[in-house]
Parts: structure tokens; sequence; C-alpha cells
């Protein structure tokens, strides 16, 4: 009977090994084996010709621009545009945003298939007028390059849980609001679109604030434009 057992095992070690060993040598030889499926799943979803992930469907909006004009998403449509979150009399990370911001436009300025959406989160005091001020202050310009203002809850709404970036008020805090300096990038389709890191997880939104994170929307921006 042992003799058997032993016979019956070594079988299935050697059908084992002639189905299967091929193919982790080959993983082993693409560098592959490390690679959880999970990650793959991930951050293969929604790549197409640019190889960028599809997070998902940006939020739909209805806001007043800097000349008060109505501007929603669908204006945005057929577009490659950047959103992001920000007040005018914000004391601390908003003028870099804005520098920023002006860096991706320049490297856009003729190309009527870009936009930008700058929300703010304290429209009690960025009107219309106050916007379209603040744009000329910090000499913002651009066809579709829209400062948006409208409900403070329908914006609050909007980034929390549209876009699930972090926006609110905190009178401890400095100017008395709270966000992110994160940058949302959107298709032609209106998805949110982004890279993935070096373990291929996506990075859903780009770093309004560093230099790095300007360089990687920029480049993703052509990319999209080219789709």
């Amino acid at each position: 009977m042992k003799n058997k057992s032993y016979i019956g095992t070594s079988l299935i070690i050697l059908i084992f090994g002639i189905i299967f060993i091929p193919k982790i040598v080959s993983r082993i030889k693409n560098g592959e084996v490390v690679k959880s499926d999970r990650l793959n799943k991930v951050s293969d979803e929604g790549t197409g010709k640019s190889d960028l992930v599809t997070i998902g469907k940006a939020p739909s909006f209805s806001l007043t621009n800097q000349n008060g004009k109505t501007i929603s998403n669908e204006d945005y449509n057929g577009k490659v545009y950047v959103v992001e979150f920000f007040f005018a009399t914000c004391p601390t990370i908003c003028p870099i945003m804005n520098k920023n911001m002006k860096e991706v436009q320049a490297s856009f300025a003729s190309n009527a298939n870009f936009g930008i959406a700058s929300i703010t989160i304290n429209p009690e005091n960025d009107t219309p007028e106050a916007l379209k001020k603040h744009a000329e202050t910090i000499d913002a310009k651009g066809m579709n390059w829209h400062f948006l203002t409208g409900d403070k809850n329908t914006i609050f709404e909007i980034a929390n849980k549209g876009y699930n970036l972090y926006v609110g008020e905190n009178k401890k805090a400095n100017g008395g609001f709270e966000h992110s300096g994160l940058f949302a990038l959107i298709d032609k389709n209106g998805n949110i679109r982004c890279r993935k890191d070096d373990f291929g997880n996506p990075i859903i939104y780009y770093d309004g604030l560093k230099a790095e994170g300007i360089k990687q929307i920029k480049h993703d921006i052509s990319k999209l434009l080219a789709e």
C-alpha cells in the first residue's frame, strides 16, 4: 500500500511539474511572480491608449463662473480638464496651487480641448465679481479656465462625496477652511483618470503643491489630449 501511495504521489508531482513549472519559469523571467492578481486587476482597469487608470465618472455640477455665466460639467464635454478646490482669500496652500495651475494652463494655452475648473469652497466671499478680481490679480488666463462659485452645501457635496476630496470649515484653521492641494484629472468622456504608482496602484489625484505632481499631470494631460 505504501508503494502504491508513493507511486500515486509521484505521478501527481510529475503532472504538476509538466503543467505548471513552465508557467512559473515564464513568470519569473518576465518579473511577474511578485505581482498580486488583485493589483493587476486594479491597475489595468479602464486603461486605453494612454495607459491611465479610470477611477470612475466625475460628478456633475452646475455653478457660476467669474463672468456670471452658468458653467456645468457638460461645458467640458470633449475636453480634458483639471479640477481643484480652493478659495481666493486662502493664505496657505492656495497661492502655490494658483502658481502651479498657471504653469499647467500655460502648457496647453493654445489647445481648445483643455480646460480648468477652479471651484471655491468659500462662496460667501467668492462671488463672481470677487473671483474675477482674483483671476486678474494672479493673471490667470485661458478660454476654458473657469473660476466657479455657487451654493456652499452643493460645492461641499461635490468635493466630499463626488470627488472624495475633503473640504470643510474650521475656525481654527488659517483662513477658516481646510482642503487638500490635490488636482483631479478628467478625460474627454468625463472620467476621472490617473497614473499608477511604482507598486501598480492608482494614485487617483495629483499633488498640486509639488513640482513632481505638476510634471506628472502635464505629461498625462498630453496623453489624454492625444486619445
